[in-house]
């Protein structure tokens, strides 16, 4: 499966609507971590059919960075049944990001 590109339009059918976890990665384009952890998230995505994969450009839509209360990026939320399970700030190694989904 392909990373979703996640915005206001979309997120409630393709996240608060799925019927599987959902990982959420907030990024902008200027972070250098966001886009080391970019090739790990969408390597995520092509391997694991049982998650589904977005991603979230906080410039872009500055409503869902609110509702996240994102102050730091990169951060990665799993969200399971609409509810939020856990989130994680910073970059991560890609067996770290295994670990919380």
């Amino acid at each position: 499966m392909s990373v979703i590109k996640i915005s206001k339009e979309n997120f409630v059918s393709e996240v608060l609507h799925s019927d599987k976890p959902v990982l959420l990665d907030f990024y902008a384009d200027w972070c250098g971590p966001c886009r080391m952890m970019g090739p790990i998230v969408s390597e995520i995505a092509s391997e694991r059919s049982d998650v589904k994969v977005g991603k979230i450009n906080v410039d872009e839509q500055p409503e869902l960075a609110a509702q996240f209360q994102i102050m730091s990026i990169p951060m990665l939320a799993v969200i399971k049944n609409g509810k939020l399970e856990r989130r994680v700030v910073g970059y991560r190694p890609k067996k770290q990001i295994e670990v919380i989904l």
